[in-house]
């Protein structure tokens, strides 16, 4: 099996659901039921079935002779011995083909997981012996939803708009987004704020990038070289605020089209408005 998309999309967590599926002693509707010794085990990582390779350190061709060698054991608890290959584009040229034997014929308690972030950098010989899965990014709608949860988990209250900037910067990875939501946790006293994540990401409030683009469209470009200056005395990072504005300045374009920014981007109506106001200034 290929799995393959960009980071944080959840790739190596199926995968490890997957194994725990195959070899789970009393699956529930195929499911994993977490609860048998052999569930529990992969989830400790203590079972020996289930070997997770990172190949951007393991890339040479010994590492692949070596689980050749290993995969002819049969497995010692589950039904399926599962090698997990994370990033599996870093192996060498050397490394695949040492491979290919083994993905040609694999012994029948032996399954393959291959995990990639660059899928157009495997040999056309893996591809073709592989069945292959995309992961798509995360919805910002579905990011946003999971970290209401979390905050709500954790007796933390947050604002809608805190937790659409965190979504949104995440770009469709929630590993990511995850990342960012304990940076904003770690600024905030005991509540997550809009302001609390401005802060925590370095990036620039709606208002800001308003101001900037209106300057912009207006042709005052005094006006736009003193907004941005202060942007960065307020130690904003420079490279943040050009891709937040050109993230704005789409906004504007697809307004202009007459697209419904609140389905389309997740951000709220007030923003929105604002947004498309604007778009009809521009045009």
């Amino acid at each position: 099996y290929l799995f393959s998309g960009t980071r944080g999309t959840g790739k190596t967590s199926t995968a490890k659901i997957f194994a725990r599926a195959v070899n789970c002693t009393n699956p529930k509707n195929a499911n994993p039921c977490n609860e048998c010794e052999v569930c529990k085990d992969i989830l400790n990582e203590s079972i020996m079935d289930v070997i997770e390779i990172d190949a951007a350190s393991n890339n040479g061709v010994d590492n692949i002779r070596e689980i050749r060698e290993n995969v002819k054991y049969p497995p010692t608890k589950g039904k399926y011995k599962v090698y997990i290959i994370d990033e599996v584009h870093m192996l060498s040229s050397g490394a695949f083909n040492a491979l290919l034997k083994t993905l040609e014929e694999p012994p029948a308690h032996v399954i393959f997981i291959l995990a990639t972030t660059e899928l157009h950098k495997l040999p056309a010989t893996i591809l073709s012996r592989c069945q292959k899965f995309d992961f798509k990014p995360v919805k910002i709608k579905d990011i946003t939803l999971m970290l209401k949860n979390i905050c709500q988990a954790m007796n933390v209250n947050s604002e809608e708009d805190a937790l659409l900037l965190i979504a949104a910067h995440a770009e469709g990875a929630l590993r990511d987004a995850l990342s960012l939501l304990e940076q904003c946790l770690a600024v905030t006293v005991d509540k997550l704020t809009y302001t609390d994540v401005i802060e925590a990401l370095g990036t620039v409030s709606h208002e800001i990038l308003i101001q900037l683009s209106k300057g912009l469209i207006d042709r005052k470009t005094a006006e736009v070289l003193f907004i941005v200056d202060k942007a960065v005395m307020d130690g904003k990072d420079i490279n943040q605020l050009i891709k937040d504005l050109i993230q704005h300045l789409r906004s504007i374009l697809l307004a202009g089209l007459e697209v419904n920014l609140e389905d389309m981007l997740n951000i709220p109506k007030e923003v929105s408005d604002l947004i498309i106001n604007q778009s009809k200034v521009a045009e």
